[in-house]
C-alpha cells in the first residue's frame, strides 16, 4: 500500500515521503480500515520536526519508532479480528490510529465509532483529536457549565473552532478570539474579539473560565481577565515555557490547568452525538492528496489554517498513485 513515511527528523518536505509499505493486517480486537481521510494535528508536525527535543524520548531519539504519521482516520472497515463483534467489514467509520496518513490503517475496535451519515469522510476525520480536545479542555479541565461565560483564544484553528460549538452545547455564554468574525458568528459565538483590532487582555469583562490555545499573550495577562475564582486551560500546544509557567502557577494553588488529551471512544461518542444534533460541524479549510501530505503538515505549521486541514486517500486519487 502507499504511506506517507518519516524515516528522519526535519522539516516536512525533507523528512516525509511517499513509499510502498506492507499492509497491516488487523489482530484478535483489531480492525482494518480503508483510509478515505484523515486530518492534520500539531501533533503531527512535532513529531515529524522531532521538537521538542524532550518529546523524542517516547517518539524515538534519532529517528521515529513508527514511521507513518496520522492519528485522525475517517474510512470503511476492510477486515476485523476474530474478537470483533460490534463491527463489520463495509461500516464507516471514524477514530484514531496510529498511521493514518496511508491507504491502509489498523486500530483496535475501541478506538472507532461509526460515521455520522451527515459528514463526509473528509469532514469525520476532523473530529478526533481537536474534537475531544475542546471538550476536554471545557468540560473536564475547565468544568464550564450553563449559565458559565467562557473565553475562547485561538477560535479559528481545529480546536478553537470545535471549542466556540461545544461551549454553547454546554449551555455557556461564549466569546471567541478571531479575525474570522463571521464564522464564529456563525457558530453560535455570543460576543467575537477581532483581535486585529482589541486586545482581548484589555477589555473590561471578566470570565469564568478561558481556554488559550492562542498562546499569543502572557500569563500575567490572560490570568487578570478571570474572575475571583475563575480557571485558566491552557492547551498542551503550548511552548515549553508558558507550559513550565503553568506548572508552578498551579502548584501555587492558582486554577491554571495545562492538560494532554485522553483519546477515548466515549468522549468521540459523545462528539458524534453533537453533529447528529446538529450542535457541532467540523470547518474544513483546505483539502490536499496524499501525496502532498507534507505540504498539508507545513500549512498546518505555518499557522494558516482556519478550522481542520484534511489529507484525502479517495478512490479517485488510487489510480493515479499507482499508476
Amino acid at each position: 500500500m502507499k504511506a506517507i513515511v518519516q524515516r528522519r527528523y526535519g522539516p516536512p518536505e525533507q523528512a516525509l515521503t511517499l513509499a510502498e509499505v506492507a499492509q497491516p493486517m488487523p489482530g484478535r480486537d483489531e480492525v482494518l480500515v480503508r483510509v478515505r481521510a484523515a486530518s492534520v494535528n500539531a501533533l503531527d508536525w512535532h513529531t515529524v520536526e522531532g521538537k521538542p527535543y524532550v518529546a523524542r524520548m517516547s517518539t524515538g531519539r534519532a529517528r521515529p519508532k513508527y514511521p507513518i504519521r496520522g492519528v485522525d482516520v475517517a474510512g470503511r472497515v476492510e477486515a476485523v479480528g476474530a474478537d470483533v463483534k460490534a463491527i463489520k467489514p463495509g461500516d464507516d467509520v471514524v477514530g484514531w490510529c496510529a498511521g493514518a496518513f496511508a491507504e491502509y490503517a489498523v486500530a483496535s475496535q475501541d478506538q472507532f465509532v461509526g460515521k455520522p451519515a451527515a459528514l463526509s469522510y473528509e469532514e469525520s476525520a476532523a473530529l478526533p483529536v481537536a474534537g475531544v480536545t475542546a471538550l476536554q479542555g471545557l468540560r473536564d479541565k475547565g468544568g464550564l457549565t450553563a449559565g458559565q461565560h467562557v473565553l475562547i483564544n485561538g477560535s479559528g484553528g481545529g480546536v478553537g473552532t470545535f471549542a466556540v460549538q461545544i461551549g454553547k452545547a454546554l449551555g455557556a455564554e461564549v466569546t471567541a478570539v478571531s479575525k474570522h468574525v463571521e464564522l464564529m458568528n456563525s457558530l453560535g459565538a455570543d460576543h467575537v474579539i477581532d483581535y486585529t483590532r482589541e486586545d482581548f487582555t484589555k477589555v473590561t469583562n471578566r470570565y469564568d473560565l478561558v481556554f488559550d490555545n492562542g498562546a499569543s499573550h502572557p500569563l500575567s495577562a490572560v490570568r487578570r481577565t478571570l474572575k475571583a475564582r475563575g480557571t485558566l486551560v491552557l492547551n498542551s500546544g503550548a511552548s515549553m515555557p508558558r507550559i513550565a509557567m503553568a506548572i508552578v502557577l498551579s502548584r501555587m494553588g492558582r486554577r491554571v490547568h495545562i492538560f494532554l488529551a485522553h483519546l477515548n471512544q466515549k468522549d468521540l461518542l459523545y462528539l458524534t452525538g453533537l453533529v447528529n444534533t446538529r450542535q457541532l460541524r467540523p470547518i474544513v479549510d483546505r483539502i490536499f492528496p496524499l501525496e502532498e501530505t507534507a505540504a498539508a503538515i507545513a500549512y498546518v505549521e505555518a499557522g494558516k489554517a482556519r478550522g481542520k486541514v484534511i489529507v484525502n486517500v479517495s478512490e479517485s486519487l488510487l489510480p493515479r498513485l499507482h499508476g
